[in-house]
Order: C-alpha cells, then structure tokens, then sequence
C-alpha cells in the first residue's frame, strides 16, 4: 500500500517532535551520559532504528568511547556499552557503507546480524567530538531517516560542548545503570565502610532515578542497620516501614524484591526496590521511587551484577575496619607498655591504661586492683561504686584457682553465680552484671587483677579476651618495674636492680615489637622465624641465635632460622650450628616434653651429637650459651638457642629469663604463622588439584604455563585445561570464577568439567562457549559468573580460533617482537542463556606464540598503578625468544616483583607456541 504524503508528513512531524522532546529532556539531564542516553533513545524512536550507539571522545581524545546504547536487548547493550575504536578510524563523513566503518562497528554490527547501519560524525568547529551509529535488520535508512540523524548529531554536539567537551564519562560522572563501571567504583572507596556505603547508594539512586537510597546492613538475628543513605535530606524521615522492607527483601530468596508500600515511605515515595548484596546477604540496598516512576524489569536485572561489586566493596570496607581495630588494640597495647618503662610512673601508667582499655573494648566499667599486704587495693578504676573490691578478691582467687587453665575468670551473672560466694551481695551493691578478672602475674608473683564488669548480656570477643591477656601480663611487668623503682629512690641497691628490670622490659618490648611488626608485614612463617631470630641477636646482645623446629615425624630438630652478629664467623656458625639434631637427645626430649630449658654444657654438647659436640672446647674455652623453649600454654613450638663467643660478656642467668620472656612472646606469632601457613598450603593443595598436572605432546607446538595463589587464604578462583580434539588441534581454555574459598573451588570443578565435557562435542570455540554457558547459567549461583577464553590450535597450519566470554583477550606474540591481540569479545558466562560467541582466527608462524592469562595478571598493583597490558607486551617481546615455559615463567616473575610479591589476586598464564614439528 502506497503512503499518502499527508501520511508521511504526519510520521515526520512525530519524529521531529521525539527529537524535540530529547533536546529538552537533555536540557535538564544531571550528566553528559544521562544526555546522551536521551538522544539515542529519541533517535532509536524517530527513526526505527533497533540499536542506537551514542560515543563521546575521552580526555585523552584518542578513542570514541561508547557512553549510551538504545536497544532492546539488555545483553547487547551490556557488551557494546564500553566499547571504543581510535578517533583517526572514523570517517570524515556520514557512511552506510559498512566496510569503510571501523572494525568495532563492524564487529558490532554483525555480532547484531544488522543489514543496514548510519555512521554520523559529531563534529564542532572542525573538531571530532563523538559519532552516532544506526543499526536495524531490514531496509536501509532512507534520506529522510539520515536527516532525523544528522538533527540528532547536532544535538549531540551542543550536549557534549554543554558538559565540557569530550571528557570520559564513565561511572565518575555518573552513566547510568553501567554496572560493572559504577561497581569499579565503588571497590576503588572500598578500603573506608562508610565512604563506600555512602558511594555504593548515591551511585544507586542517581543511576536508578531514585527519590532516594537506603543501605542496610544485615545481621543475623537482628534488624537490618541503617547505613548510608542519599536524597533524604535534612529533614526527618519516618523509616520504619521502609527497614520492616528491607528485613523482608533480605530473607527472600529473590535477589530483588519490589514493595507497594503507598503512604508509609519517605519523600511521597510509592515503591521500595530492594537488592540483596551478596550471598549470603553482607547487605541490602533499597531504592525509593515516586509514582510511574518505577523500574523496569531489565533495570533491575542490570542492577544485578553491581549488587555483586558493592558487596565485595562493603565485604572488604568491614575486613579494612576490623584489621585496622586489631592494629590499633595491638598499637594500644605498646603504647602502655611504653609509657610504664618510659616514665615508670605506676599511676600514670595504670590510669594510662584504664582510659585507653575503655575505649577499646567499649566498657564502661573497670579497674586494676594491686596486692597490698595479702589484699587487693583498688589502684586506677573508672565507672565504679560499691564494694567492687571484694568482687575483685573473688574474681582473682578464681581465677588463679578453678579457672586458672583459662588464664582468666569470667562470671556472665555475677548477682546469680555460685562462684562469687558471698561477694554476690557486694556485685549487687555495686551493680555489677558481668565480671571478667585477668591476674595479674609477674614471674609467677601474683601482683594483682585488672577486671573488668560489662553490661548484662554483654560477651567479650575472643580477640578482646587475649588483648586483657596481654596488657594484664605487661602490666604486671609494668607495675613490679615502677614498685622497684619508687623504692629506689631511697635503696641505691634496689634503685639498680630497678633499671635493670626496666632495661630488660625495655628490650623485650623492643622484641615485642619486632616481632609483631613482621608478622603484621609478612604472614610467611620463615620470615617469623627470621625476625625472631634477629630480634634476640640483636636485643639480648648474644652473637648468635638458632631456631630449631621439628620436622613432621619427629625425628629431627631443624634448624629453621640462624642469624650470626658477626659476619666474619657467620660461615663456620652455621657449619657448627646450622644442621639438624637427633629429636631423640636427652636435653632435647626433656625440654619439648617439659618445657625445661637448659645450658650449653660440655656435656650437654656431648649429648647433642653431631656437629654441636664440636662446641665442647669452645665451652671449654670462655664460650656460653643456652637452649629455652618457645612454647604456648598448650605445647613447644621450637627450641631457641643463644650462643655468646665472648668470655667477657657471657650468658647469664638473667639472659637466659630475658630469652624465656621472649620466647613466650615469640610463641604467639610463630603459632599463628605455622596456622596461617598450614592454611595458605591447604588452600593451594586444593587449587593446584583442579589445574593439569602435565601438558599435552603435540609435534609443532610447545605448552608452558605459570600459576601463583594470592596472598589469601581462602581458594581462589582460576583454572586452566588443555585437551587435544578429535582433529588434531589443541583445545585451551582459561577461565576466572568470581570469588573466593570453597564455592569458588566448587565453580572451578564445575569449569573444569564443562570443559572436558564439551569440547570434544563442540570443539569450535563459539559453539563451545555457547554451550559452556548455557551449563553454566544453570549451575552457578545468582550474582556470580565466569570470564573465560577458549582457543583451539592447529599444530599443522598454526591457525588460532578463539572466542571469549568477558576475559582479557590473548596476546599474539610474533618471533620478530611484534604484538597483536586476539580480540575475542563476549558476555561472560553465567548471566543470560542463548548467548552468542563470536570467533576470532589468527595464524601462528614457526617461533611465533599466543599467550593467555587471567586479569589477576593485569590488575597487579603496586601504590595503586596497574600491571596492565603495556607491562606484559614489554615482558612478552623480550622473552620472545624463550621457551613457552619460560615465557610465562617470566610474566610470572615480573608481575610479582611488580606487586613486591604481594599478589592481591590468583595469576594464571598459558602460553602456545609454534615451533618446527
């Protein structure tokens, strides 16, 4: 049927007015991105045009960045929003050619299966500021459709001049609902909980549309916390019913939930959307909206994945928070140890103590009693009325008698227990609910009892119970140095023997320290070990200090760390010192099973065995020197010998007990680097299980890879496997699942299985990820995904597939240093079923390589700068030469040393290369 020209006339003047209606909503939009998504919807509309790609130059003014994409289908416009080609590739002019548009729109449009596409350069004063691309199935555009473009075009020029010219605007400026980019943002605030709550919300409500934004945090048997919020104002809110929703949506097993809830939300808001971060939930964020301002089902569903990033952003905010209250327990801790052997001034020093105790453990009530002639008297106290005295009597007769294993007493209803005896009326007086007593004990001499009362209900952290642990021993020490040292004022004698003490606490405070600042710098156990080992060198004044460890069927004591003061004997120490003893020697056994430590004799030495029995003249001669457990109350962890070479400064009696104090310090950050050690080698054991043990044998090419954990814990999450296909060719496939610990090693299994299931099946690399994806989306848990690269190689034609699913892309390394990448593009898996795959061939020459790696590779930091691609080019061309195994080796090497081996992420590398068959 022919259309009337009154017809057409009137379809026009609609597009026209859409067009219109975009220039004024642009007038009003908060951001470029929110401008520019105006337009390209407008545009989509006004010209039937079934996707609209909207890009800006960035800062640089290098590349033409897609900052807004119309269309239909969520996932499409997911994968091209980001996407970028160079300034210089864009024509002069306005093409419908497609081969003379750049390859990213090439690429796009086929990846859309679009017959007809519009390129439309925005210029201003001869000056490239972005372009606009038309795409559809179907008729091309005719010239009425190109003029509704170029009016649209113009239209983009004002906007992008209005905001400031071709700056980036990714999420710092705002763009709405791009999710993994405003996700990105909100980690990079992640190291700070209520700047990243704060970012995580405004990002949110600004992104959504919202009246306002709401971040709750969830905790187990408790109602939701208010956080954050954005776009309440000043003013009072009433929040209840908005909370009882959010509680809702965080016990629901949708990861969204939308309310009705007209008349009982802030701002006239009609509707709450809320989105569960993380699962379990750390989490939720509401979103409030105005009536007919709701979102969308796809709206929601975009939010989805930056749920995941926000919740890893507040995941690691409350991590920050509390490593950082742990060091600062631990800085408290030196600090009043300090200020007792600086000033030794008892009352200072206790009141010191009390105020900053306090504070930490957020107790209102507390005190430290001192013994005065077989009674305590109270010495510094803060919150207390009432015989409290008599419950401290109570509290550490407890403590050193029934509950003297637990090191402390602890009565969680003082007024009912029948521990307290007749001390339940003075806790009544004095109203106190729950009482906790540490003695405080000096070498084995009982100098008094810090106590503490909370409130009722209130139940000490096993951190806070061994930070009262730990102050109560120090200031046990603390106390007895100032007792001797108000008494020296008067006794020249004691007055020595007073700062003799203070110089032995002062040294083992100084070791302390030490000791405590490796392991806060360095899990590793071997560095424990060896900062022990330098500490006591360095703090008793010995020349040399060994510590042994045995090894795991108990046979040997092995010396684990040596240090030497003197670098001229350090060869023939540890010749004498530096080999393994029987575990089986008499001294040995007794002080492992007794905890009894014991001199270097000559006949000790004889007893020893092996090279030590070399020490016996030296002994003989002037030389001294001992052996102290290093011990927990539960067992010996090592033996810690001290050796003096000069007769005129020997071991004495007094060193020997400044080494057991020591050593008791040492215990506690040797115990915890051996579990952290233990843990970290289970994590890799059970990583390392899912990776090939060996690589394929195939003529023409050579297999190499590199794995590295990071330094966490828990099981990361990358995995690779190879297979050679039914036709010859080398399947590879690397992929990086999200997350950490057991469900991220289950995802891995899963990856692995998927592999090995399809590829003989689907040995073509979009076909394979297709597949892999569908499995996948069926498999993983809501809000988690895997990026994954699949490669099959000809070994006879060198002739690399491959195809991606949200993984960095290969790396074509050529012999003669060039590098090219192979850019495999796609939605990660997990997200949508029925995606598509696009393939991507390359051909390997003899000598030349494809290199892959997961983005732990990439996103290596050190003071904030990334590893990047230009890093691992540079790597990759000077090692062209290598062999495969070499080759990602030294990616490897030079990220860790980039990242001062402190990896924040797995790194994984496979390298492929052709050589003669």
């Amino acid at each position: 049927m022919a259309v009337r020209p009154e017809q057409a006339a009137h379809g026009a003047a609609e597009s026209l007015q859409a067009l219109a209606d975009a220039g004024s909503g642009v007038g009003s939009a908060p951001t470029l991105a929110a401008a520019m998504e105006t337009l390209a919807a407008a545009l989509a509309r006004a010209t039937g045009a079934e996707i609209v790609v909207a890009r800006v130059v960035d800062a640089a003014g290098e590349q033409l960045k897609a900052c807004a994409v119309a269309s239909a289908s969520a996932a499409v416009a997911a994968e091209l929003e980001g996407s970028h080609f160079p300034v210089a590739d864009l024509p002069d002019e306005e093409q419908t050619k497609l081969d003379a548009m750049p390859e990213a729109v090439r690429r796009a449009a086929t990846r859309v299966r679009a017959t007809a596409v519009v390129q439309l350069p925005v210029v201003a004063d001869g000056h490239v500021l972005g372009s606009l691309e038309l795409m559809r199935a179907g008729v091309p555009f005719d010239e009425t459709e190109r003029r509704l473009g170029r009016f649209a075009a113009a239209q983009s020029a004002l906007a992008i001049l209005a905001f400031g010219g071709g700056a980036d605007t990714t999420a710092a400026n705002g763009e709405a609902l791009h999710a993994l980019t405003l996700a990105g943002e909100a980690l990079a605030a992640g190291t700070d909980e209520a700047a990243t709550a704060a970012q995580v919300t405004r990002l949110a409500a600004d992104a959504t549309h919202a009246l306002a934004g709401l971040l709750w945090r969830g905790e187990e048997g408790r109602q939701p916390l208010l956080i954050a919020s954005h776009g309440l104002g000043t003013s009072e809110h009433t929040l209840v019913d908005a909370g009882e929703a959010a509680e809702r949506a965080l016990e629901a097993r949708s990861p969204v939930t939308v309310e009705a809830l007209e008349g009982r939300l802030p701002l006239g808001a009609v509707v709450s959307a809320t989105l569960q971060l993380g699962q379990p939930p750390v989490g939720a964020l509401q979103l409030l909206f105005a009536s007919g301002q709701e979102p969308s089902a796809d709206d929601l569903a975009r939010l989805a994945p930056f749920g995941v990033r926000a919740a890893y952003a507040l995941r690691a905010a409350i991590h920050s928070r509390r490593l950082e209250l742990e060091l600062e327990r631990t800085r408290v801790l030196l600090a009043v140890v300090a200020q007792a052997i600086s000033q030794l001034s008892l009352a200072h020093t206790l009141e010191t103590a009390v105020a900053r105790l306090r504070e930490l453990i957020e107790v209102e009530r507390l005190a430290i009693y001192l013994q005065e002639d077989g009674r305590l008297e109270t010495a510094a106290e803060v919150g207390l009325a009432g015989p409290h005295v008599r419950v401290g009597e109570r509290l550490l007769e407890l403590a050193l008698g029934p509950s003297r294993g637990r090191g402390m007493a602890v009565i969680d209803d003082a007024r009912r227990d029948p521990r307290l005896g007749p001390a339940r009326d003075a806790a009544s007086e004095a109203g106190i609910d729950v009482a906790i007593g540490v003695p405080l004990l000096a070498h084995d001499q009982r100098v008094g009892l810090l106590g503490v009362f909370p409130e009722r209900g209130r139940r000490l952290s096993e951190y806070e119970n061994a930070l009262l642990s730990a102050l109560a021993a120090q200031l046990a020490v603390a106390v007895q140095n100032a007792q001797l040292h108000e008494q020296a004022t008067t006794l020249g004698e004691e007055r020595e023997r007073a700062l003799d003490a203070e110089r032995a606490a002062s040294r083992q405070l100084r070791a302390l320290y030490e000791i405590s600042r490796s392991f806060a710098h360095n899990l590793s156990l071997e560095t424990t070990l060896d900062a022990v080992a330098r500490t006591v060198v360095d703090v008793l004044d010995v020349d040399v200090a060994v510590l042994g460890v045995p090894d795991d069927r108990h046979d040997l004591l092995v010396p684990r760390a040596l240090e030497v003061g003197d670098g001229r004997v350090d060869d023939v120490m540890r010749k004498l010192l530096g080999e393994p003893l029987a575990f089986g020697a008499h001294p040995i056994q007794r002080l492992f099973r007794l905890k009894e430590s014991f001199r270097l004799s000559p006949r000790n030495v004889e007893l020893l065995g092996g090279r030590a029995a070399a020490l016996r003249p030296f002994l003989q001669r002037g030389w001294t020197g001992a052996v102290v457990p290093i011990a927990t109350p539960a067992e010996v962890l090592a033996s810690l010998t001290i050796l003096s070479l000069r007769p005129g400064s020997p071991v004495t009696k007094a060193t020997v007990e400044q080494a057991q104090a020591i050593a008791g310090q040492a215990a506690l950050a040797i115990d915890n680097a051996r579990l952290y050690q233990q843990q970290k080698e289970f994590s890799d054991t059970m990583q390392r299980s899912l990776l090939p043990r060996s690589h394929p044998e195939l003529p023409g090419l050579e297999v190499g890879d590199a794995y590295e954990s990071s330094a966490r814990v828990e099981v990361g999450g990358d995995v690779y496997d190879y297979m050679e296909l039914a036709d010859g060719r080398l399947g590879v496939v690397l992929g990086d699942v999200t997350g950490h610990g057991i469900e991220a090693a289950a995802d891995m299994a899963m990856a692995k299985f998927v592999f090995r299931s399809l590829a003989r099946e689907h040995p073509e690399p979009g076909d394979f990820l297709r597949a892999a994806n569908d499995v996948v989306v069926g498999e993983i848990a809501p809000g988690k995904f895997i990026t994954m690269v699949y490669l099959a190689i000809d070994p006879a034609s060198g002739e690399v597939a491959g195809a991606g699913g949200g993984h960095p892309p290969p790396r074509i390394v050529r012999a003669g240093g060039a590098i090219e990448g192979l850019e495999v593009r796609g939605l990660v898996l997990g997200i949508e079923p029925g995606e598509e795959f696009a393939e991507v061939r390359a051909s390997l020459e003899p000598g030349d390589a494809v290199v892959v790696c997961t983005d732990g590779v990439l996103e290596a930091r050190h003071e904030g700068e990334l590893y990047g691609f230009e890093r691992l080019d540079a790597i990759l061309a000077a090692n062209r030469d290598s062999s495969a195994q070499q080759v990602a080796q030294a990616v490897l090497e030079d990220c860790r040393a980039f990242a001062r081996g402190e990896l924040a992420d797995d790194c994984a590398i496979v390298v492929i290369k052709r050589v003669a068959a």
